[in-house]
């Protein structure tokens, strides 16, 4: 069975935008092999002086090998995090600087880094209360995670999101779940 790595962002227990990806995590474990990792109460360090250092000298913690070698031979990679501070929480970037490890996610031939995952398609889910929309020049979440699809060498990415979340009713904010919610479900089929 094919395998996702699902990377879990949302810090809130009712966030909306884990009402999205729970509803399109369900319908993937259908087909998938979900391994879920969920950032709030994890305690991945920011990356530092003594840590390059360590990694400089082929130094980096199993758990964390481990888990970066899982990440680049899942099949497809799902991220569910919130718009905040026109990105993404900090937890999801401190994870991602301690599985961008060199040989494992990426290498280099003198000349340039390319990437080692196996991941065909990402698909990021995310809410932004905002009225700020995927491509907009105030979203820098998206150009982010492409950049390091590059690096990686990861496959295309997909975006479901619902914006304007925070100026709704709560009738508009079910509404655009629920649309979210039908867009994730679509792209799923072909994921």
């Amino acid at each position: 069975m094919e395998k996702i790595f699902y990377i879990d962002a949302t810090m809130r227990e009712g966030s909306r935008t884990r009402r999205i990806a729970s509803a399109l995590i369900e319908e993937l474990g259908k087909r998938y092999e979900i391994e879920t990792v969920r950032l709030d109460g994890a305690d991945f360090p920011a990356v530092n002086g003594r840590i390059l250092q360590d990694r400089d000298n082929g130094i980096v913690p199993e758990e964390y090998a481990g888990m970066a070698r899982r990440l680049a031979d899942a099949d497809r990679i799902v991220i569910a995090a919130p718009f905040w501070d026109m990105s993404f929480p900090a937890a999801l970037k401190v994870f991602f600087e301690n599985m961008s490890l060199f040989h494992i996610t990426f290498d280099s031939n003198d000349h340039e880094c390319y990437g080692l995952c196996r991941c065909e398609k990402v698909l990021y889910i995310t809410t932004r209360g905002m009225d700020i929309h995927t491509g907009d020049a105030l979203e820098q979440a998206t150009p982010y995670l492409k950049a390091l699809g590059k690096l990686w060498g990861l496959g295309s990415l997909e975006v479901v999101s619902a914006e304007n979340m925070d100026y709704s009713s709560q009738e508009e904010i079910e509404k655009k779940i629920s649309a979210a919610i039908d867009r994730g479900l679509a792209i799923c089929r072909d994921f």
